[in-house]
């Protein structure tokens, strides 16, 4: 048996040694930074250090966009909202809330919103535009200020006044698609405006994206010449009070009294928007942007958990000799443990602090990348990012790297002559417990999203121990198998019992490596699939133009217009407005429901409709549809399900003032993503003349030249709107979000690629072990070469294979119940993700262990000689 000294390339340079009976005792800070420097110049540290910089990148880069994004919104929370607080309804609201407003000292202003379309002359080319239309009054805006220019490049100044009547002021876009300039007319329902500015800047429109039409403003006065407001269109009405100097304590107040106002019942569609609770549409689409952005991070951070455990495991297992050398020289284990305490420290501030630099450079291409949905200028990131950066990155390197590192302070002396003692064992079950609970705890609160969070990290903890199981499951199968495997090549034979002769080395290959594909595959079905199903949701034949506001006299005409132009299978309703104001002779308040939705929808003005089939691409869930039926209405299933209604159930809707009560005798399931007219509530009946309705249609426009155009010039009280056109500016933010998600994308691939060199390498000294018996043994390097190629495959694809089973399963959880997306996967995504789980083991064992075959044979066993 061989004596030889550990000839490790790290080996620690012993201390001067002691008198003879004295136990050594030198600076543990002075061992430390000897330490960390040979292992750093050694690359012993490199996939530590690597993991940690990537989880704190990560982690930091989406922390930082956050936290400029909330605090520029907190900031301009006044100026997004025109004052200080709104009152907004779907109704003209009560003079007593401008009364109330005006008797506290607080200034007033109101405005009106709605979509519209716009005309140019005839003699100016006559063409169209989906508009939204904005009536404002003396005073607007309280908060903030319009920006407006003379021509659509010249220099922006501040508007001192409202625009003057008979005037509009109008987006750039406007222009372009009209074909005008300043100082021409448009056309708006039956009124000529002249366009006297071009708008540069409106502080309370909110993010950019959420008006998907170019802004026409006008005065408020002008709007009844317009003959654009009729009784179902959807006009959204808002009142604004600010303060005049300290006046915070009127303001909150005035909202006090208008909630009081709210809960009596007698008004409903109502609510107030503060700076408080501010407008929660204006964050839909970011909000999900920082999802997908949260989750990837999420995603890097948990598998550079797993590749920190290995490397620092690694890392323990190549350092046993070292530790041996120093026992046998007298350093106390009180010691070596000090000095790998303060290594792992330092190096985890290190690579923490490299991180934290490297998140605020990334976090400008988050800005680059979605900053200019948000129309104002984004303040100075906080310190909270850079802290909890460095605080995960210390989790990390602590809780999941210095468990196995600290064995070393026990590694007996004896191991310096006899290297079968002093083996590395499995970290105690409450260690483990407490790193993981810890770090899992600080990815919950980085995700900003509890659902996000808890199906992210629940998913993947769960997915760790069914790997686990599946790869010891699959080592017993080999190990029964392998001996009756007599035909088989020999290499096949011979990879299948190397996996059966290590089986914890197995199951750690196959559960790092399916835990690293897992995060990959996961994040390639939510950017295909999930983003791809809400874009492909439109069916080809789906309708491009919704028309509203045809009144019952122009019903005829409309409809011989599309026959002319060859339009066929197109839906025609008529619409009213009703508000559900009672449930089985119950009257109703929306806080009866604890539920969000089941709110708005009890308080919300519904879109009802009439006729006597029930529409061609709805289906029947429930009850019977009967024509012409009296005291009968039908209602979507989803709506009854929310607002736990059931048939039978009787309903009275408040229309124009007039009750109109009716039993539900059927539900409907409604495919929202039809693009069809869809009514949630549904009167079986050719006919209500006792409604004031008008008519909608859906159809896909003619490839006719000047189609929309002549519609508009022949009913020009009607919106048509060009649904293509607004999905087309939906999707174009859509693709913002992608880029930088996709960007994002890239520090949890490389966190993958490492979690996979990492579960790969592990075994090498093993593998130099048994290869170089097998070589002293007659066994050749292409055998060889073919054995590792096998056994590498086999282990990829199983890992591969397991990995896409549970990406399935996580991300249809993540698609129900965090993104609200309508799930599609595929059967063949555990075939795809076996064949890449192959390849990419392949390819890190091909770079991780290329020199393993090259070593010579003699070397390898002089090391392994005990």
């Amino acid at each position: 048996m061989s004596t030889d000294a550990p000839s490790s390339p790290t080996a620690a340079v012993p201390p001067r040694p002691a008198a003879a009976g004295r136990p050594l005792s030198p600076s543990i800070v002075k061992l430390a930074w000897r330490q960390t420097w040979r292992d750093l110049r050694a690359g012993e540290l490199r996939l530590l250090v690597v993991a940690v910089l990537l989880a704190v990148a990560a982690l930091t880069a989406v922390g930082f966009f956050a936290n400029r994004l909330n605090a520029g919104l907190a900031r301009d929370a006044g100026a997004l909202l025109g004052g200080d607080a709104l009152v907004a309804a779907d109704q003209p609201l009560p003079a007593a809330f401008e009364h109330q407003a005006r008797a506290l000292g607080l200034r007033v202003t109101r405005h009106a919103a709605f979509p519209s379309m716009a005309l140019a002359p005839q003699a100016q080319g006559g063409a169209t535009r989906l508009v939204a239309v904005k009536g404002v009054a003396e005073g607007y805006p309280l908060r903030g200020q319009v920006s407006v220019r003379e021509s659509p490049d010249g220099p922006a100044r501040a508007a001192e006044a409202i625009p003057e009547p008979g005037t509009a002021w109008v987006d750039a876009a406007v222009l372009d698609a009209l074909q005008l300039r300043v100082g021409d007319e448009l056309l708006l329902g039956d009124a000529t405006l002249r366009i006297a500015r071009v708008i540069a800047l409106e502080p309370d429109r909110g993010a950019g994206f959420l008006s998907f039409a170019p802004r026409v403003m006008v005065r408020e006065s002008d709007l009844a010449a317009t003959n654009l407001i009729q009784p179902a269109s959807r006009v959204t009405y808002r009142l604004a009070v600010a303060a005049t100097g300290e006046g915070g304590a009127a303001v909150r107040r005035f909202i006090d009294w208008a909630q009081d106002e709210i809960r009596k019942g007698e008004l409903r569609g109502v609510r107030v928007e503060s700076l408080e609770t501010g407008r929660p549409e204006m964050r839909q689409t970011l909000d999900r942007a920082n999802k997908f952005l949260n989750l990837v991070a999420l995603l890097a951070a948990l598998l550079a958990a797993v590749a920190v455990a290995i490397a620092a495991r690694d890392f323990a297992q190549r350092h046993l000799d070292d530790c041996a050398l120093l026992r046998v020289l007298g350093l106390p284990q009180r010691a070596i443990a000090s000095a790998y305490v303060l290594e792992f420290g330092a190096v985890g501030v290190l690579a923490s602090a490299l991180g934290v630099a490297a998140g605020w450079a990334v976090h400008f291409v988050f800005v680059l990348l979605l900053g200019s949905l948000v129309e104002t200028s984004l303040p100075a990131p906080g310190w909270m990012p850079a802290a909890f950066g460095l605080g995960v990155g210390l989790t990390l390197l602590l809780g999941f790297g210095l468990p196995p590192v600290l064995q070393l302070a026990r590694v007996p002396a004896l191991r310096v002559i006899r290297r079968d003692v002093g083996q590395l064992k499995a970290a105690s079950v409450a260690v483990l417990a407490a790193g993981a609970l810890g770090f899992a705890g600080l990815l919950v609160a980085a995700a900003s999203d509890l659902k996000v969070g808890l199906i992210a990290v629940g998913g993947f903890a769960v997915a760790v121990a069914l790997f686990a199981l599946c790869a010891w499951g699959t080592v017993v199968a080999l190990r029964r198998a392998v001996p009756r495997a007599r035909r088989a090549p020999r290499w096949l034979v011979l990879a299948t019992r190397q996996v059966a002769a290590r089986p914890g080395f197995a199951v750690l290959q196959v559960s790092a490596l399916a835990v690293g594909l897992l995060a990959l595959v996961l994040l390639v079905l939510l950017r295909t699939d999930l983003i791809n199903s809400w874009r492909q949701a439109t069916p080809p034949d789906a309708p491009n133009r919704f028309v509203i506001n045809l009144q019952p006299d122009q019903a005829q005409p409309f409809r011989q217009l599309l026959d002319g132009a060859g339009v066929q299978g197109y839906d025609w309703y008529p619409m009213f407005r009703g508000r559900l104001v009672a449930i089985n002779g119950r009257s109703i308040k929306g806080e009866e429901w604890s539920e969000e939705r089941a709110q708005r929808l009890a308080e919300r003005e519904f879109n009802l409709s009439f006729d006597a089939q029930m529409p061609r691409h709805n289906q029947l869930a429930g009850g019977q549809w009967t024509p012409n039926e009296p005291d009968a209405v039908s209602v979507e299933e989803g709506l009854a399900k929310t607002l736990g209604l059931k048939l039978g159930d009787r309903l009275r809707f408040d229309v124009a003032g007039q009750p109109h009560e009716a039993r539900i005798t059927s539900l409907r399931k409604v495919d929202w993503g039809s693009m069809r007219v869809n009514f949630f509530v549904m009167f079986p009946r050719e006919r209500m003349d006792e409604v004031p309705a008008t008519y909608i249609s859906a159809f896909r426009a003619p490839a006719v030249p000047g189609f929309d155009n002549r519609l508009v010039r022949e009913f020009p009280n009607v919106t048509n709107i060009d649904v293509s056109a607004s999905l087309g500016q939906v999707q174009a933010v859509l693709d913002q979000v992608i880029r930088a998600v996709e960007f994002l994308f890239g520090f949890t691939l490389a966190a993958g690629l490492v979690v996979l060199f990492a579960a790969v390498t592990a075994t090498r000294e093993a593998r130099e072990r048994e290869y170089a018996v097998m070589r002293a043994l007659g066994a050749g390097r292409a055998l060889l070469q073919r054995v590792q190629r096998a056994e590498l495959l086999g282990v990829g694809a199983l890992a591969g294979f397991l990995a896409s089973i549970a990406a399935v399963a996580v991300g249809w959880a993540l698609a129900k119940y965090a993104f609200d997306f309508a799930w599609s996967g595929s059967w063949t995504v555990p075939l795809a993700g076996t064949a890449a789980g192959a390849l990419l083991a392949l390819a890190a064992g091909w770079w991780g262990l290329r020199g393993v075959l090259r070593r010579p044979v003699v070397q390898t066993l002089r090391r392994a000689a005990e």
